[in-house]
């Protein structure tokens, strides 16, 4: 192996998650921050939430909104066109 290629080991990185959880393992980083865990992960905990990523899940939200009323506009317009 070359010498001096290879990362700096930390065997006590500290693991620090958004919720508050933290703990320690091995990495080539002394501090980790994450934004989810298994603490806090919906598929761990059982809950269900929605992880909202820069404002994506909004974002569809109101497509689909615009969408269902559109489709009602037209139902309702189709009605009215048959009598």
């Amino acid at each position: 192996m070359k010498p001096k290629i290879h990362p700096k080991y930390y065997p006590n990185a500290k693991v620090i998650c958004s919720c508050g959880n933290t703990w320690t393992t091995g990495a080539t980083m002394p501090e980790i921050h994450t934004d989810v865990c298994s603490a806090c992960h919906p598929f761990f905990t059982g809950e269900q939430r929605i992880v909202d990523t820069a404002g994506q899940v909004d974002r569809f939200m109101r497509r689909l909104e615009k969408k269902s009323k559109l489709q009602a506009e037209t139902k309702a317009s189709k009605k009215v066109s048959k009598k």
